[in-house]
This record gives C-alpha cells, structure tokens and sequence, in this order.
C-alpha cells in the first residue's frame, strides 16, 4: 500500500508547533502525537525545576541556562519542521495556544526571579545579622583592645553592605547598625570611663574614609570630637601629679595636639593652676612628701606640653616645690626616717641658698645625722633659736690621721671641722687612746664651740675622703654652767673612733 501523501508546507502549522515547544512543556510534540519526544521535553524542564528550586542567591549556573535555551530552541525548531508537513486540526486555535502558554516560561521567569531576589536579601541580612553578633561580642569584652578585632571585622561587613549592594533592605537598615555600633565602641565614654574611653573614641575618628564613606555615616563622621576632646582633658587632669602621666605631657598634649581651639584646650592652664594650688594647701597635711612628688610631676607634665601651654604655671610648681621640700623633710624627720630627713634638708639646703628656711634646714639636717647613731638626738626637732644667757667652752681636739666633722644638737646646734694631725696615728685599743690621745704638750687641730647649758648629743665622724674605713661616733653629753668642756677624737686599729 502506497504511503499517505505529505500535506502541502502551512508556516502557520510549524508557527503553532514551535510556539507550543518554546514553552518548555513540550505541547508542540502533544500536539504531533509524538509523546516520547514530549516526554522528553517535559522531562528536561522537570530536571530544571528540581535544580532551581528553592531558589538560592547564586541562582542557576548560567551555563546550564544557556544549554537548556538551546534544546528548547531546538525543540520549538524541530516541531515546527514536523508541523509544516502534517495535517493539524485548527492550527490557528494551536498557535494561540502557543502564545498564550508562553506566558508560562515567562511567569516563572519573573517568579523564579523574585525568589532570588528573596533569597538575595535574606542572604544579606543574615550577613547583617551576623555582624550585629560581631558587635554585640566586642561589647561583651572586658575592653576594647580585646574587641577591636571583632568591631574592624563588623565594620567591614556594613560596609560591604552599604557600598556593594546599595539598593537592599540590608543596606537600608546598615545607618542604624551604625549608630549602635558607636554606642558599642564608645560605651566606656557614656560610662564616664574616661581614660579608657581614649582608645575607642580615637578609634572611631579613623573610621570616616578610611573605613566608611562619610556620606553613608552622616553625622556620625565627627560625633566622636567631642567626647575625646572630653575625655583627653578629663582623664589628664585627674592624672595630674601621678608618677605614670604619660610623656609628652599625657592625655593633656594630646589633647592640645589633637583639639587645640577646643573648649576643652582653653581650660587646661587652669586646670594646672589648680592643681598647683591644690598641692600647695596639702604640703601642711600629714602627706607632705607626696604632695611635693605630686608637685614635681605636674611641673613635668606642664613643661611637655606643646606652643608653651604650661609655661604660665612654671614660676607657681618652682615656689611650691621649694615649700614642698622643707615641710617634706621636716616630716620624715618627725616619722624618724632620719636618713632621708637628712639628705632631703642637706639637698634643699644646697639647692635653695637664697631660701629663709635653709638655715633652719641645715639645723634640722645635722640632729637628723646625729639620730642616725643615736635615736635620742631625733625625739624632737632642734630649738628654732638661741637660748640667751651664759655659754661654756668647749673645745674639740683632732688626734687622728684625717679630718674630722663634729656635729653637734641640743639647745643649739651646729657644727666644725677639723683639719687631719699629720703626725697623729692610730691606736692600739680605746684605753690606749684615752690614756695618751690628745696630750696638753702637744699641738692638734682643734676648734672651740661655746655652747648654752643643756644636754646635747654629739658625732664625730671621718671626712669622706679617708682612704681608711673608720666608723663615726656619737655621744651624749651634759653642759652645766660655770664650766669648760673638751673632746678629743683619736682612731682606734680595727675602724673605731
């Protein structure tokens, strides 16, 4: 039997058929009756679906788009060849259909775009999320050195944010981010933690251009001036007279380095001024030796500062210092640490020759000496002045081969130098000494003191520049009136005096 005839070409039955297989359900085939290939189209767009859907961020790998673009082009083009020669029923009715049904592919195109974009946006805020967790953990720390990693990291995240997906709901949401992340990091500054609250408020003054464009911060590009400005002077002035302020005149330099037509920077001459005269009131207190380290410390940090901010209170910390030094000696005097009742006096004495006090600081120095050796001599502070009345002689020989200080306290005190007995030499033992030092038909080095009657107490010691270690000697010894007085200082063999 001879083969049915072709039908004759009709373009609007290969329009239909092609039409119908662009929709990626593979209607054009149905309607050829050619299911296997219809089975297959369908089969391919199924696969298609189970690989989008739930949509992700990334969406479909764009190369197999393109390879499903083109079996569904070659799809709609093989339908159309088979159409053109085979007789359809209403092909008008089926290339409607077709046109009609290619809003299918197109709808989910839309859809399946909006669920990406879903998707994107939920991706981007569990980022925002994430580094609202980065923050709320930097805050947690116990400072801000140990956030700082943790805060640099969040940032960093707005900012990719805000900069490299702009129209998000994320992004919008990235300038109130912002603002709590400020509060986060100044925390310690809204806690008036003001000395710990330099580091992160500096901090946040690098964040403008170098983390952040100042356009997505607004205001909060220059928010932090003012609180550091704040707390460089709070903190600087509360370490006033602390042994640690800091070089460079501390958290005060900074301050006049960093803000210098601030309000803040105008306050701080005064603010030293005080300080000053803070000390000056307590050097009368129970504390005077600290109040003069104090005192000596704000001079420093006065003199550190930059264009000569502290010169004005220079001549104010010189006249307290020197009243610090006086009274702190005189205290340590009275605490009984005659050591450094001594070489405090002794230094204010060399230090401040022009002083009113210095005489009475050489005085308190010399009984501070003698109480080294004998504690008595310390019980109370030398008299002030010079009893009148009768004065004894005493005279104070040197028997020995180098020079000899006698320092001596009491109703007045004082002390003399002996030159060294060239012809004098040691002696065997103290009886020895005491049974031929200082024989009246011999010629020594000696000085005579006249002394008011009283108790006294008495060192002889060695000039420093004895090659030989010779220990110093003190005594006590009553002057009564109506007598005159010696004393001979000899070197016994073995270091004594």
């Amino acid at each position: 039997m001879a083969p049915a005839p072709k039908a004759p070409a009709d373009p609007v039955r290969a329009v239909a058929a092609g039409l119908l297989n662009l929709t990626g359900l593979g209607a054009g085939y149905f309607l050829l009756r050619r299911w296997v290939l219809a089975a297959a189209c369908l089969a391919t767009t199924a696969a298609l679906l189970v690989l989008a859907l739930p949509a992700e961020p990334d969406g479909v790998p764009a190369g197999l788009l393109v390879a499903y673009g083109l079996l569904l082009l070659v799809a709609a083009l093989d339908a159309a060849r088979r159409a053109a020669t085979t007789p359809l029923r209403s092909p008008v009715v089926a290339m409607a259909l077709g046109i009609v049904l290619l809003a299918v592919p197109a709808g989910g195109v839309v859809a399946y775009g909006a669920a990406r974009d879903d998707a994107v946006e939920k991706m981007l805020l569990g980022r925002l999320d994430d580094a609202d967790a980065l923050v709320a953990k930097a805050a947690a720390r116990t400072s801000f050195a140990e956030g700082r990693a943790d805060y640099t990291t969040a940032l960093a995240r707005y900012r990719e944010l805000a900069h490299d997906h702009a129209g998000s709901k994320a992004a919008g949401l990235v300038p109130d981010r912002l603002d709590a992340y400020y509060k986060a990091v100044a925390k310690p500054y809204t806690d008036k933690k003001d000395c710990e609250a330099i580091e992160p408020l500096t901090y946040l003054r690098t964040v403008p251009g170098k983390h952040m464009d100042r356009g997505v911060l607004g205001s909060l590009a220059t928010w932090p001036d003012k609180p550091l400005a704040a707390s460089l002077y709070a903190c600087g002035t509360g370490k006033l007279g602390a042994e640690n302020a800091g070089s460079g005149g501390g958290e005060l330099g900074q301050l006049l380095r960093t803000f210098p037509k601030s309000e803040e920077a105008g306050q701080v001459g005064g603010a030293l001024r005080d300080a000053v005269a803070a000390r000056d009131r307590s050097l009368g207190g129970a504390e005077p030796c600290t109040a003069t380290d104090e005192l000596r410390s704000i001079g420093r940090t006065a003199d550190a500062l930059p264009d000569d901010a502290g010169a004005g209170v220079a001549a104010d910390v010189d006249t307290a210092v020197e009243k610090g030094v006086y009274a702190c000696g005189v205290d340590e005097f009275k605490d009984k640490k005659f050591g450094d009742a001594r070489k405090t006096l002794a230094d204010f004495a060399d230090t401040y020759k022009n002083s009113k006090h210095r005489a009475r600081a050489e005085d308190i120095a010399i009984a501070a000496e003698i109480a080294g050796l004998r504690p008595a001599a310390g019980s109370h502070l030398p008299p002030a002045g010079s009893p009148g009345g009768a004065r004894m002689t005493l005279v104070v020989s040197n028997d020995g081969p180098g020079p000899v200080e006698v320092l001596y306290t009491g109703p007045v005190t004082g002390s003399v130098k002996l030159a060294a007995c060239g012809s004098c030499t040691m002696y065997a033992s103290e009886s020895a000494g005491r049974s031929k030092a200082c024989k009246a038909n011999r010629k020594y080095p000696k000085a005579t003191i006249r002394l008011p009657a009283g108790s006294y107490h008495f060192l002889h010691k060695r000039s420093a520049d004895t090659t030989a270690a010779i220990s110093d000697r003190a005594a006590g010894s009553e002057i009564r009136p109506g007598y005159s007085y010696t004393q001979c200082s000899y070197v016994v063999r073995g270091g004594g005096l």
